[in-house]
């Protein structure tokens, strides 16, 4: 009688070898998919904890009353949301002007402008710690660029400090924006605007540009750069060799600026830490946004300015 599958013991082994190897296999694919989605719930509870969690505000807070000097930096564009935002920024100074270890204040300044009102406020929050806290100075540092609304604010400080090749001025007003008549007459778009009040459709960009609205919109820009002339010649006092380019627009060398009577010297933070305030420990009180502020920054503020953009805007830039 010949073997048949049925008792033959080799074939027997064969099918227990490969039950056994597909199931080591399936073992093998189940830890794997296990350790994969361990990984994703590793990493979906680190975001949560990363998004819920505040990592922004100060790197420093209230300190031991050891003496040091406090630093807060000004880094961009001076508008509403960000890091350079008055609410940051004033923040940031209260808390360094609070802490009884703070010998000076630095404001490092590397910005190109921006907002008038936010550089206002902080402008006269400077002032106003300076009369709260009459010994302790508070001296603006100018890295690359102050200019417009960046030299807003630094006009409020004690002295400024600029490096040689920094970019300073452009004491001057701006509102910006575009028109798109020509554009739509040659596609055949029809404008349709309708309003209760007649300069309701003041500056629209999608309408001929109007004499009167042109002529108003003047007055506005005039009437904010006499307010930031008036800033400056407060905060320079008698410091200022003025002409008449010097409110114009025009923007100098950090050399040039110390002539002009803009800037005061030469001085990078550490310098003036070590040689003027004499705390040469520096403790850094800038107000960081957090990551959560930032995500709704970048899909709520930034589609509300990219709005204005095309409408147009005012800056002191």
């Amino acid at each position: 009688m010949s073997d048949t599958p049925d008792n033959d013991p080799v074939w027997e082994r064969k099918i227990i070898e490969k039950l056994a190897l597909e199931t080591l296999a399936e073992q093998k694919r189940r830890r794997r998919w296990g350790i994969f989605f361990k990984f994703l719930g590793f990493v979906y509870l680190t975001f949560l904890i990363v998004m819920l969690g505040d990592w922004g505000d100060t790197a420093e807070k209230l300190g031991d009353g050891k003496k040091h000097t406090a630093l807060i930096q000004l880094n961009g564009v001076i508008k509403p949301t960000g890091e350079a935002s008055a609410e940051k920024i004033t923040e940031a100074l209260q808390t360094a002007f609070k802490d009884r270890g703070t010998q000076g204040v630095i404001l490092r300044i590397n910005s190109p402008g921006g907002s008038p009102v936010q550089s206002g406020i902080i402008y006269d929050e400077i002032r106003r710690l300076r009369v709260k806290h009459p010994n302790i100075p508070l001296y603006a540092v100018v890295e690359d660029v102050c200019a417009s609304g960046g030299y807003y604010v630094a006009a409020a400080s004690d002295k400024i400090f600029v490096d040689k090749a920094s970019i300073v001025g452009s004491i001057g007003v701006l509102m910006d924006g575009f028109g798109f008549t020509g554009s739509m007459d040659k596609l055949g778009v029809e404008r349709r605007l309708l309003t209760a009040g007649e300069n309701k459709g003041f500056l629209d960009p999608f309408s001929p540009q109007d004499a009167q609205h042109k002529q108003h919109a003047q007055v506005l820009l005039d009437d904010i750069h006499k307010q930031f002339i008036d800033v400056v010649r407060k905060g320079r006092g008698k410091r200022l060799k003025e002409s008449p380019e010097l409110f114009s627009g025009l923007m100098w060398t950090g050399a040039k600026s110390i002539e002009l009577g803009l800037t005061d010297e030469l001085g990078s933070v550490e310098y003036v830490a070590r040689e003027v305030i004499k705390a040469e420990e520096i403790h850094d009180y800038t107000m960081r946004a957090s990551l959560t502020e930032r995500f709704a920054r970048q899909f709520g503020a930034d589609m509300a300015e990219g709005l204005l953009n095309v409408v147009g805007k005012v800056g002191i830039r």
